[in-house]
């Protein structure tokens, strides 16, 4: 595996500038997991995914049938790989990549992550119907999140 010390500086930085304690960001076979060590075992309740779901101020339009069962475990979910922002289409005006009932191929770009000024395509996992989807455009997202899912 070659080592890429660039991205782990950056994420490195956005651990602190975040105040997480641990970050993985994973594409294709490849993963990095970036973490501050010791502060992590005394930190670990801290550093909990939210639930952006009951967050009263995230517009919950997307979400108003969301089951508050779905978790990152679901066969369908898609979850975050990492922290940043999710953006439904490639750019502002254009089509969203997915939406509720449409059908979607594995490897298909169903949403963008930024993260650092990063855009970062997240592909569906299996082929399917998108029964749910749990963000909006623009939301601020946290690890393991689940985004979407796929039935």
């Amino acid at each position: 595996m070659k080592i890429d010390s660039k991205a782990i500086k950056e994420l490195a930085a956005l651990l602190d500038e975040t105040g997480l304690n641990e970050i993985e960001v994973a594409e294709g076979d490849q993963m990095i997991r970036v973490n501050k060590g010791a502060m992590m075992a005394a930190n670990a309740i801290a550093a909990a995914p939210i639930n952006m779901l009951s967050d009263p101020t995230i517009p919950q339009s997307a979400n108003k049938d969301a089951p508050s069962s779905i978790t990152g475990d679901h066969p369908g979910a898609v979850t975050s790989p990492m922290v940043g922002t999710a953006y439904s289409s490639p750019e502002p005006g254009a089509p969203n990549y997915i939406s509720k009932g449409k059908s979607v191929s594995e490897g298909d770009t169903i949403l963008i992550i930024e993260a650092m000024k990063v855009m970062n395509p997240i592909k569906a996992h299996k082929s399917g119907t998108v029964t749910q989807v749990l963000f909006e455009n623009g939301q601020p997202i946290e690890f393991g999140d689940v985004l979407a899912v796929i039935e």
